[in-house]
């Protein structure tokens, strides 16, 4: 559902998403909600597809709550943890001199996207930004909730110069795991969700995809193999093998057979 939950953000102008959570139609009174299949690239959740039942009606009877950054985003980046940092402004988004920030100020916007650690800073890492620049420097001191929750102060140049626009590179969270196994690379694969660690599964089509990520995610290189997991059953995810982490996959709320991972990196130490 991430790709989804990314447009939504998007088209209405509120940052980058945070996380996401459902709750029932029926409870809630809400009625006429449409099932979308996104890209994570459209301006616009009209620009989705349908995925089942007819146009107005909700097959699964929930519907969608999204958290969105609302006051800084990371934009032409490879994922969502990743790109030219970008404050909300007046109504508009302005990108940040390099000179105004630092890791301290990095380490705040990595949690604020629900992200992991700093892992590169640097100024046109991502391009060098298009249109105004903020025009305050970030005191961050690291243990703050929010960038905007930060000190502030007049910047002593006035100035910045095309192409110092920061890029920073967040390393992706560490909300995935791999137990029971000879090694961290290698395991049946959980996720920490709601304050808990949840089984992941994986129908059999989609168990290879599945396992490139979480190597991917985990720093372990590829592959090895996929083998049965627990026999407990887990929440599905669907992901098309290219996303930098779980966060980027489709996650779906019926449960799929847990899956055991073999990755190719680190695989002799515990």
């Amino acid at each position: 559902m991430m790709r989804e939950i990314n447009v939504v953000c998007r088209e209405m102008d509120c940052g980058n998403p945070v996380s996401e959570s459902r709750g029932p139609l029926i409870e809630d009174g809400r009625r006429g909600v449409r099932l979308h299949r996104c890209s994570g690239d459209e301006s616009s959740i009209r620009q989705c597809g349908i995925t089942g039942g007819r146009p107005g009606f909700c097959d699964g009877e929930y519907y969608h709550h999204v958290i969105c950054s609302e006051s800084v985003r990371l934009v032409d980046g490879a994922g969502l943890c990743s790109g030219r940092v970008e404050v909300k402004s007046n109504q508009s988004w302005a990108s940040v001199c390099e000179a105004d920030f630092d890791r301290q100020d990095a380490e705040v916007v990595c949690g604020e996207l629900g992200c992991g650690a700093p892992a590169a800073l640097q100024g046109g890492l991502y391009g060098g930004g298009v249109g105004q620049s903020w025009d305050k420097e970030f005191q961050c001191k690291g243990k703050e909730s929010l960038l905007l929750d930060c000190d502030t102060s007049d910047r002593e140049n006035n100035t910045c110069l095309p192409g110092n626009a920061v890029g920073l590179t967040c390393s992706e969270p560490d909300d995935v795991r791999l137990v029971g196994g000879d090694s961290r690379c290698a395991g049946g694969v959980e996720r920490y969700n709601k304050g808990e660690w949840r089984i992941v599964g994986a129908a059999d089509w989609d168990q290879r995809d599945v396992a490139a990520v979480v190597c991917r995610q985990m720093g372990c290189g590829s592959t090895v193999s996929v083998l049965p997991g627990n026999t407990t059953r887990g929440f599905g995810f669907i992901c098309s093998g290219s996303e930098s982490s779980l966060r980027g996959c489709r996650r779906m709320y019926d449960l799929r057979p847990g899956l055991t991972v073999i990755c190719s990196g680190n695989n002799n130490i515990l």
